[in-house]
């Protein structure tokens, strides 16, 4: 009786933790396809302004940016389905404001998912032994948010120094996984999903 007890306990308690761990993962993916969305929402929005104001090389910069966001979206979303979920109805909330405060805002997102949010959710997934394509997702997005840290963080800096002459005026987007390049300086192969340039859209 006390061994029946036991194992049906352990059971429950496996069958359960088994549960709130998918529930978790499928989370982590809905969470990640929110962010992707209000990003490719607020870049689009940001590069509005920047051409409002007169910074065409930042405008092109949230261009490929917002871009590389839905290439994003659209990969957690494909990961999302093998688990036969869909996302749930939303809505990006976010403010426009200045193209220097716009890039603060960009740099401090990009932070917050380099640093934290995509780390945890890579972390979740690989623990969990997930599927390659659902690792690479969550991979390829963290790895491309550095890129766009970075490009967010120099184009700050130029607009601050009034060098934004120096910024690039034609970005590459690898359609594979989002990595976003400045086109004079993109080599033959994307360097986080090795995909062929010939395939990179071309954002003029």
């Amino acid at each position: 009786m006390k061994k029946t007890l036991f194992f049906s306990l352990l059971c429950i308690i496996t069958f359960t933790g088994c549960v709130n761990g998918k529930v978790q993962t499928i989370d982590n993916i809905k969470s990640g396809i929110a962010t992707a969305l209000t990003a490719k929402a607020k870049y689009s929005a940001f590069a509005e302004q920047a051409r409002t104001e007169g910074h065409v090389a930042i405008a092109k910069l949230f261009d490929a940016a917002s871009k590389a966001e839905d290439i994003h979206a659209s990969n957690h979303e494909t990961v999302l389905s093998t688990f036969k979920e869909k996302m749930d109805e939303f809505k990006p909330v976010f403010q426009v404001k200045t193209t220097a405060e716009n890039l603060q805002n960009a740099i401090e997102g990009t932070t917050n998912e380099v640093d934290s949010l995509f780390p945890l959710f890579i972390k979740d997934a690989t623990s969990k032994k997930l599927k390659k394509e659902t690792i690479s997702s969550l991979t390829w997005a963290l790895e491309a948010e550095k890129a766009h840290k970075k490009l967010f963080t120099e184009a700050l800096e130029a607009l601050k120094t009034n060098k934004e002459s120096t910024l690039p005026l034609n970005y590459l987007v690898c359609p594979i996984c989002g990595e976003t390049y400045d086109k004079t300086k993109a080599s033959s192969n994307c360097i986080i999903c090795n995909a062929s340039r010939d395939i990179f859209l071309d954002l003029k």
